[in-house]
């Protein structure tokens, strides 16, 4: 198994993306047929890679009497996701559930972010290297916990709901000090190569498994389900109300790409992790793909679960200004026929 580095050049095309965001911010919404996407890294973007592979979006389109064109793009972190979506550089992006929920909230009354699906219940698990640290309460200000987007993504905001239940309210930021931004594949470099700065990694699948394989010393703290108490949803999709209103046939076609894909996954898993492997460029054994996709923690869903304990959570801590009374306030109407939490 092999991990695909952070190379200087996708550092570049996040750059270079968030240039053309600003120049695109003054600029008129695309038209019906055109939408731009990004997902970041991993398997918990399988849904995504099925879409893409297979050109749902497209065929979902030309059943509605539309040609789509769908552009792509993957890149590294919620923040980079979020100042793209504002400036009006990409269409739809993809995060964990709390910087979808911080854009939510902060956007009320202006663009009017919301989320349009769920991507699946996928946990997240925070490892270390160090074997020092068996729990939360062994870190010290000389661990380095690496985190996709430190502070504000969802790996740090999972560790501020955990730290005020433990600590107090006051010290939900308790590991932020010791947190550094890191995409994951560098992340889990650092891992299981040992003897670096980094120690600790709250990392998502594929990578928590090839870590906990590589190196024995690697061992698991935590994870998100514990955290939430069972199966959440990690990654969503969220858009603006004006992109939702100005494009309802792309709109209606893409979410039903997603559900097709959705149904399909689990009758089709071998072939899954084939697309994964192909669409990520991934080097990992087809056999070890696919033992991912077999876990039983891992749903590939379009319906979110537990995303109000994050709405909840992060209100108290006061991270969110709002108080969603439903899941259903913060998800577009197409996303309410099926089941979720």
């Amino acid at each position: 198994m092999s991990l695909r580095p952070f190379r200087p050049q996708r550092a570049a095309a996040v750059a270079v993306l968030l240039a053309i965001a600003l120049a695109a911010a003054a600029a008129p919404a695309h038209a019906e047929g055109s939408l731009r996407v990004a997902q970041q890294f991993g398997i918990a973007y399988l849904i995504l890679d099925v879409v893409k592979d297979q050109k749902l979006v497209e065929k979902h389109g030309k059943e509605a009497g539309l040609d789509i064109k769908v552009e792509w793009a993957q890149i590294s972190g919620a923040s980079a996701m979020n100042e793209a979506l504002l400036a009006g550089a990409l269409d739809m992006v993809s995060a964990g559930v709390p910087p979808a929920l911080v854009l939510w909230d902060r956007t009320r009354g202006k663009q009017n972010v919301k989320l349009v699906a769920a991507l699946g219940s996928l946990p997240n698990y925070l490892l270390s290297n160090n074997p020092a640290v068996k729990t939360l309460d062994d870190f010290s200000a000389k661990d380095r916990i690496a985190v996709p987007a430190a502070g504000v993504g969802f790996q740090s905001r999972t560790l501020q709901i955990e730290a005020a239940k433990r600590y107090g309210k006051d010290n939900f930021k308790r590991f932020d000090d010791i947190s550094i931004s890191l995409p994951h594949p560098d992340a889990t470099t650092a891992l299981i190569s040992g003897g670096l700065e980094v120690n600790a990694h709250f990392s998502s699948a594929p990578f928590y498994y090839q870590a906990l394989a590589r190196n024995p010393a690697v061992h698991k703290v935590i994870s998100s389900y514990e955290i939430l108490g069972g199966p959440a949803t990690f990654n969503v999709l969220y858009t603006t109300q004006k992109f939702h209103d100005a494009n309802p046939k792309t709109y209606k076609a893409f979410y039903a790409a997603l559900a097709e894909a959705a149904a399909w996954i689990p009758a089709h898993k071998e072939e899954a992790a084939a697309i994964f492997i192909r669409q990520q460029s991934s080097k990992l054994p087809p056999d070890f793909v696919r033992k991912i996709i077999d876990d039983p923690e891992n749903q590939f869903t379009v319906s979110p679960q537990q995303t109000q304990v994050y709405a909840d959570k992060l209100h108290e801590i006061g991270v969110l200004q709002a108080r969603a009374a439903s899941w259903k306030e913060y998800f577009f109407e197409a996303a309410h026929a099926n089941p979720g939490s």
